[in-house]
């Protein structure tokens, strides 16, 4: 249970800034109007990201892919944004 409650904790906050950064900076129009939307679905997203650690079997399962989708996101986060795809207009 610790493993589990662990990787929730330590990996629930940087999984759901990398899923919300993604989103948030690849949606259309500008980020005056499109920022508060995103800010107030992080909630949501941080919990059941924290939730999804106790959907595991295992804690090892829980750090492993936890970890790997934080790492994904800030990876295609950081992708993006090197590609010029994506990023914040000021």
């Amino acid at each position: 249970m610790w493993p589990r409650w662990l990787a929730a904790l330590l990996l629930g906050l940087p999984l759901t800034i990398g899923i919300v950064g993604v989103c948030a900076l690849a949606w259309p129009g500008r980020a005056e109007i499109t920022a508060l939307p995103w800010m107030l679905l992080a909630f949501p997203v941080w919990i059941t990201a924290m939730a999804l650690a106790f959907a595991f079997k295992s804690g090892l399962r829980a750090w492993l892919w936890l970890g790997g989708a934080t790492l994904a996101g800030f990876g295609l986060l950081y992708g993006l944004k090197a590609l010029g795809w994506i990023g914040v207009n000021a």
